[in-house]
């Protein structure tokens, strides 16, 4: 009988470790949450003081940490994709008005270009009717 009772009480101390351990990871994932960082197995087992392996082998850990994380990747490609756009756009701009101004010196480099050979062709005229 007493090795029944004792049995029946490490059931029990099990079960509250057991939940105390998911307490202290449900904080530590609140926690990384609210500071805004980022949300895997390392962040977390180091946020609560556990092991790795405790998150993985608690398959509601598992499966509540591996559907953070996901929400955060997605969450930070959604920014990376505007992110980029804008970088892209920014940079069609400046490559636009960049062009502009090139072809204003082009055009500029044009007419001083026609204007010296006119000046060229009327100094050879002149020479050649002196001659």
């Amino acid at each position: 009988m007493a090795n029944f009772e004792r049995e029946e009480q490490l059931r029990q101390l099990h079960k509250q470790r057991k939940q105390a351990t998911k307490d202290k990871v449900e904080e530590a994932i609140k926690r990384l949450i609210k500071s805004s960082k980022a949300i895997n197995f390392n962040s977390v087992a180091k946020e609560a003081g556990v092991a790795k392996a405790t998150l993985y082998n608690h398959i509601e850990l598992k499966e509540r940490i591996d559907f953070l994380r996901n929400q955060q990747e997605k969450a930070l490609v959604d920014d990376r994709i505007k992110r980029d756009e804008n970088n892209q756009n920014a940079v069609i701009s400046s490559l636009k008005r960049r062009i502009e101004k090139l072809e204003k010196k082009n055009q500029q480099l044009e007419k001083e270009n026609r204007e010296l050979r006119q000046k060229e062709n009327e100094k050879l005229t002149d020479y050649f009717t002196k001659l």
